[in-house]
């Protein structure tokens, strides 16, 4: 048998670092929201991009050069355990399947990607911060767990 064998699981198995990639509609903008769990407190490397017609575009990046026509209209801002991309004025033409990719200077697991279908009649509004609050199940089980 090959002792080596059981190696890539545990690479895959380390390498989960991107949990959940949502969009939603904050106004006319698009919110893009690339959860990671934090291993490392390395820097962080992101890019955003957008596959369509078969052609991936970047939007933001510091891993590679965002495209001219985005440069203008992303931003990105990063919390804690969430890379958040804001593109404004989302219109149809924007519509897509966006990608996250994350990757921690010096980690030897590689870039994380995620990726997310958007369309524009698709999206919620966001919620902001209080997504918890109005997510029923959660309520149920807080009240339930009240003494």
């Amino acid at each position: 048998s090959n002792p080596l064998l059981p190696l890539p699981v545990l690479q895959a198995a380390h390498c989960q670092m991107i949990k959940d990639l949502s969009a939603c509609l904050l106004g006319q903008n698009l919110r893009v929201d690339c959860r990671y769990e934090n291993k490392t407190d390395n820097p962080l490397t992101y890019e955003f991009s957008i596959t369509k017609d078969n052609r991936k575009h970047v939007i933001h990046s510091t891993i590679s050069v965002s495209e001219n026509i985005y440069r203008s209209r992303a931003n990105v801002t990063m919390h804690k355990n969430l890379v958040c991309l804001h593109l404004q004025s989302f219109t149809t033409s924007d519509e897509g399947i966006y990608m996250c990719e994350l990757k921690a200077t010096n980690d030897y697991t590689g870039n994380q990607i995620k990726n997310i279908t958007v369309i524009k009649d698709k999206l919620e509004k966001c919620a902001g911060f209080s997504l918890l609050i109005q997510n029923t199940s959660w309520l149920l089980l807080l009240l339930l767990s009240l003494p």
